[in-house]
């Protein structure tokens, strides 16, 4: 298993330490693991999960999906993306902020997602 070194604003791990001390996730690490494989889900439906307990931890967190199946949320990741590449962040954060409140699980993810084009 490959290690990767990525930074994230202070507030986010904040959240998620709460997460792990609350027993959503069993530990940060699984947090990671499942919201990079989460995400790579919504971008490629062929990707071949290989988190542990994944389909487990993704009923447990009973993720809203709209009616044809699509999660408003692949729409976010996208976005944020796009603006992360083009080094726009504000435009990702304020995106963010005017879909989700600011403990949201979706605005974690989005903000870790935006965090990776920081450096």
């Amino acid at each position: 298993m490959a290690k990767d070194t990525v930074r994230y604003p202070d507030a986010v791990v904040d959240r998620i330490d709460g997460l792990v001390d609350d027993g959503m996730f069993e530990s940060k690490s699984e947090f990671y693991r499942f919201s990079a494989e989460y995400v790579l889900t919504l971008v490629d439906p062929d990707h071949d999960v290989e988190t542990f307990n994944f389909d487990e931890i993704k009923a447990e967190l009973d993720i809203p999906e709209d009616d044809d199946g699509e999660s408003f949320f692949l729409e976010a990741v996208i976005t944020v993306r796009k603006h992360g590449l083009r080094g726009d962040y504000e435009a990702a954060e304020t995106f963010i902020d005017d879909h989700y409140e600011p403990t949201d699980r979706e605005s974690l993810v989005l903000e870790e997602l935006l965090g990776t084009y920081r450096d």
